[in-house]
């Protein structure tokens, strides 16, 4: 009697079993998002734009980095190139500098290339002659602009950003690169970019690299205060 009710039992399991299964279902379906973004900017334009009005002019798009993210855009005044500016510094160049608004999220790169898009179509800008740079989790956010847009940019300068090593073949090979990096940062190991100018190099790559010694992640200092970056960066061109 017993053996009876357990072969009952395990045949009552089985059915449940495969009633469930065939319950079970992988369902095709598609949603299309929108994503919205309210990016606040500084943008700057030489003076000589307005006495030039038959002119295009290059752009400059300066990421900040994470200190700066989610708090007052008055903020991203203090490094990089909107700090040069507000200390009087003249750029041939129009400057574009957006404010990332998550304190802790990553730049949303899509928003980012909307805006440029947006400035670039309503100024005199040559899209041939667009430059691109960033600082610590900006310069993450440099590099993975270059590896999603490069078709875009003319020229571009890292400093102390995350590299994506896998995709440094997705760069455009012509387009001039320069990084710097701290050799004892604690934030962003120097690694990151060793890793990644090593590679591109390797490659063929137009890559320089100033290496600070005895210095940690902020370097950014030096590196904006580097005059020959900006005259380097405006002789660049993109051919097509």
């Amino acid at each position: 009697m017993r053996k009876k009710i357990s072969r009952f039992l395990l045949l009552i399991a089985v059915l449940l079993f495969q009633a469930c299964a065939a319950q079970s279902q992988l369902v095709l379906d598609e949603l299309e998002t929108v994503t919205k973004e309210k990016l606040e900017y500084y943008l700057y334009y030489p003076e000589e734009y307005a006495a030039s009005e038959n002119e295009d002019f290059g752009l400059l798009l300066f990421l900040h980095g994470g200190g700066e993210s989610g708090r007052d855009i008055k903020e991203i005044k203090t490094s990089g190139p909107p700090k040069l500016l507000a200390e009087g510094k003249q750029f041939p160049f129009l400057i574009l500098a957006p404010q990332n608004p998550y304190e802790k999220k990553w730049w949303n790169t899509e928003a980012v290339m909307q805006l440029l898009d947006s400035v670039t179509q309503n100024n005199r800008v040559d899209k041939r002659r667009i430059y691109l740079t960033g600082l610590s989790r900006g310069g993450s956010a440099v590099w993975e602009l270059a590896t999603q847009y490069p078709d875009k940019f003319a020229a571009m300068a890292v400093v102390c950003g995350m590299a994506p090593l896998p995709y440094a073949h997705w760069i455009d090979e012509n387009m001039p690169i320069w990084v710097f990096h701290g050799e004892k940062d604690e934030v962003i190991d120097v690694e990151e970019s060793d890793r990644m100018v090593e590679k591109l190099q390797n490659m063929g790559y137009n890559v320089r690299y100033t290496r600070y010694k005895d210095a940690g992640h902020n370097v950014w200092g030096k590196a904006y205060t580097t005059d020959s970056l900006y005259t380097w960066m405006a002789k660049q061109k993109r051919l097509n």
